[in-house]
């Protein structure tokens, strides 16, 4: 997935050094963290979180141009509108690295869309076509259960949160749901070396948020800021600060890990940082608005061994992953 600026190791253990430990720290050892009280926050379900996870990876591999993305998308929809969102599909053609072109849509999910301060929730719907970092199979689809199907979860989830509050027990803030597809068809020129890029110097990743950040919905679209959920759901997966997030909207990485820490989540927003990574937040920044990554990345630089391989399913997927980012993430939100 994506390219990596990556930072030489030497830079890399100064920075570390300066910026933060990479191991564990909870709000005790943050004074900043511990200063600000949580805003009264209904619960997340990873129950339903994680079944969410299962239900998108049971429809086969999410990839553009087949049965089972089109039908995982309708499903996607209906959920949303089963709680009573506003939906909106952005459909679109998009040329991948191989020359094959992408039946594509962006899911915009709307929830309170008359309030006029907003935060928005990203993520992504499909799946790479190819798990080119296996070691035997690398011309298989992924499941992509944490990688695509956790993000989608987990803002499902938030979804249905949200509607079953009463008016009295809402947000402050609208909450926008911006699903992009055609995310993770991209090339990679360490693992796919034997094949052509046909799209030249044009980022091959990343197609739907590119489209979005060109044809923006909501028109003039401005929230306060953007999370991008992204790889959320394995076991033992490290969130670090990644280095777009930390230039883009700091205060907005140190709100999310200051949340996750008072929340008792430090073992899996570290407070380390890493390398810039080229994900779909590079996009929404370029259109406007203020948006960091919560992905599964280490501050090394490198991804966790599930990455782009046929692991990537369900026997990775913990519910207290998807727990500590969901509530996070809601809490952060009623905190606006």
């Amino acid at each position: 997935m994506k390219t990596i600026f990556r930072i030489a190791p030497a830079a890399l253990a100064g920075l570390l050094l300066l910026t933060g430990c990479p191991g564990n720290k909870d709000a005790a050892d943050n004074p900043a963290a511990a200063e600000a009280a949580l805003p009264k926050t209904p619960a997340f379900n990873a129950d339903s979180a994680y079944a969410y996870t299962a239900r998108q990876v049971a429809f086969g591999p999410r990839v553009p141009n087949t049965t089972a993305h089109v039908k995982t998308g309708d499903w996607i929809i209906g959920q949303f509108k089963k709680y009573g969102l506003t939906v909106q599909e952005q459909p679109f053609e998009a040329k991948a690295f191989d020359g094959n072109i992408l039946k594509s849509r962006n899911i915009i999910a709307r929830f309170h869309p008359a309030a006029p301060r907003r935060v928005a929730v990203f993520a992504h719907w499909d799946t790479r076509p190819f798990a080119d970092k296996d070691t035997e199979n690398k011309n298989a689809p992924l499941d992509g259960a944490s990688d695509g199907a956790s993000g989608v979860a987990v803002a499902l989830e938030l979804a249905r949160v949200l509607a079953a509050q009463p008016d009295t027990l809402a947000p402050g803030v609208g909450v926008d749901f911006i699903l992009f597809d055609s995310e993770d068809y991209g090339y990679d020129g360490v693992t796919q070396a034997d094949k052509e890029n046909l799209l030249g110097s044009q980022d091959s990743w990343c197609l739907g948020s590119q489209y979005w950040a060109k044809n923006v919905v909501p028109a003039n679209y401005k929230p306060n800021f953007g999370i991008l959920l992204d790889m959320v759901g394995a076991q033992g997966a490290k969130f670090s600060r990644e280095g777009l997030s930390r230039v883009k909207a700091p205060d907005v990485v140190e709100k999310v890990w200051n949340t996750a820490s008072q929340l008792g989540f430090s073992d899996y927003f570290i407070y380390a940082d890493s390398p810039e990574i080229d994900d779909d937040h590079r996009y929404t920044n370029e259109a406007g608005v203020r948006t960091i990554d919560v992905l599964d990345f280490l501050p090394s630089g490198d991804f966790q061994p599930y990455h782009h391989t046929t692991k990537d399913n369900m026997s990775i997927i913990d519910r207290r992953t998807l727990k500590a980012v969901g509530q996070t993430v809601l809490t952060v939100i009623y905190g606006e």
